[in-house]
């Protein structure tokens, strides 16, 4: 089967632009704590390198895991409630602990442990049930197989461990139905090399023709490489990445939004609180204005927003996120024509507060911040005597006047409803 042309393949996830990111695993068990002693500074999905926990330790936390309240149908249906369109779970972190059935290893959520449920094959089911698309995380680092104190971790048999990796893609790509998104992590680790990567997505587009696949499957480049809109070297300084040229489909800022958007396709992943796997004190969450704000901030740059979830060790998801989730799904069922579909303006923002997108010849401007009280002034747009300007959320026409260039927008009490969230405006014939 042919590889599907990059342009149709990315067509159904630029229309997308949000999705659900979920970090579940052995480590959700710990909630980010080894014997008694809280992993203050790094999350919880890490917590087997930051706090050096020996393999056959680590191992140990498997017979101790039955996420008994996993509800696939209903953690799909909460993504759909949010307005997300697609899902991307881990199949494998960089603890090596598969949250699969494999038939690679029996270091795997089937075999090591008394739930004895492949996750990852009722969550398929189920998105493909509730009309989600369906996307697996995997890690090229693996920390069973390597040898920690160093979190690259050293895979000694590296030729082996690649034919593993390889053999668990297949699985994945062969065994659950249409993938349409793999999300790789872990390019930083030492041994993998750009052409580990092109063999791998080469390998993964002949399973999965129309599959959309992140740059880390490659080896990012030092400009690409950012985390929390730092580098990637100023978090690891052992690091040294090289300039070569990217693979995949689109580039994965993460934690935050750039300022300046990336060259092409891009997605910007994000936690709710502070840490990707589940943290049972990590209370630093951000509130759903700040979130709105942020799928605001990557659709007016042309990207989306991969939002994650840290569900617990019993398979429950905190009930912070969803009460968040449902708070931008509210969001979302008013005024998600600015979202979905719509393409960055010619000018993607005006000061720090209003953003724009386009969509159907249609300019929308989302406020973020009302520093004015109810009046709306908006400099960039040209207004004509054409110009109409309604309110996404139920579509009252509003009054407008112009006034030093500016087009000045008064609010009513009814309009401004909730300003936790954004407003937004629709404006028809400005250029």
């Amino acid at each position: 089967m042919n590889e599907i042309e990059s342009e149709d393949r990315m067509k159904w996830w630029r229309e997308a632009r949000f999705g659900m990111f979920i970090h579940w695993g052995l480590y959700s068990l710990l909630g980010g704590t080894w014997k008694n002693i809280r992993a203050n500074s790094s999350p919880s999905e890490w917590i087997m390198a930051s706090r050096l926990i020996p393999k056959n330790q680590y191992r140990k936390i498997a017979r101790d895991f039955n996420p008994v309240e996993f509800d696939a149908r209903a953690w799909a249906e909460l993504a759909v409630s949010a307005g997300m369109k697609y899902l991307v779970i881990t199949a494998k972190h960089h603890d090596g602990f598969s949250m699969y059935r494999t038939k690679l290893s029996d270091y795997n959520i089937y075999d090591a442990t008394s739930f004895k449920r492949d996750p990852l094959a009722e969550l398929a089911e189920a998105c493909s049930d509730v009309g989600l698309r369906f996307g697996i995380y995997y890690s090229q680092l693996d920390w069973n197989w390597g040898n920690l104190p160093a979190p690259l971790g050293f895979i000694s048999n590296y030729p082996k461990y690649l034919d593993f990796l390889k053999g668990q893609l297949r699985e994945l790509l062969t065994g659950y139905g249409e993938i349409s998104a793999l999300f790789f992590d872990g390019d930083w680790m030492a041994q993998w090399s750009m052409k580990d990567g092109r063999d791998v997505e080469r390998m993964c587009r002949e399973l999965q023709p129309g599959i959309i696949i992140n740059d880390r499957v490659g080896k990012r480049t030092i400009m690409d490489s950012f985390v929390a809109g730092k580098p990637l070297a100023a978090h690891m300084p052992f690091l040294k990445i090289r300039t070569r040229k990217r693979l995949g489909d689109y580039v994965t800022p993460e934690q935050y939004v750039p300022g300046s958007p990336p060259e092409g396709d891009w997605e910007t992943c994000m936690t709710m609180n502070t840490s990707w796997g589940y943290k049972s004190f990590d209370n630093y969450w951000k509130s759903a204005g700040e979130l709105v704000s942020t799928l605001v901030g990557a659709a007016s740059g042309g990207g989306n927003l991969l939002l994650n979830i840290g569900p617990d060790g019993n398979g429950r998801i905190p009930t912070q996120s969803v009460t968040r989730l449902n708070e931008i799904g509210a969001w979302l069922k008013k005024n998600g024509d600015c979202i979905y579909g719509a393409k960055p303006w010619r000018k993607s923002s005006e000061g720090s507060d209003i953003r724009y997108t386009e969509k159907n010849g249609n300019l929308f401007a989302i406020i973020r911040n009302l520093n004015r009280g109810n009046i709306v002034r908006l400099v960039e747009p040209v207004a004509s005597k054409e110009t109409r300007i309604v309110m996404l959320n139920g579509g009252r026409e509003l009054k407008w006047k112009h006034d030093k260039g500016a087009i000045i927008v008064e609010l009513s009490k009814e309009d401004l409803g909730d300003c936790r969230l954004p407003l937004v405006l629709k404006l028809s014939g400005t250029g």
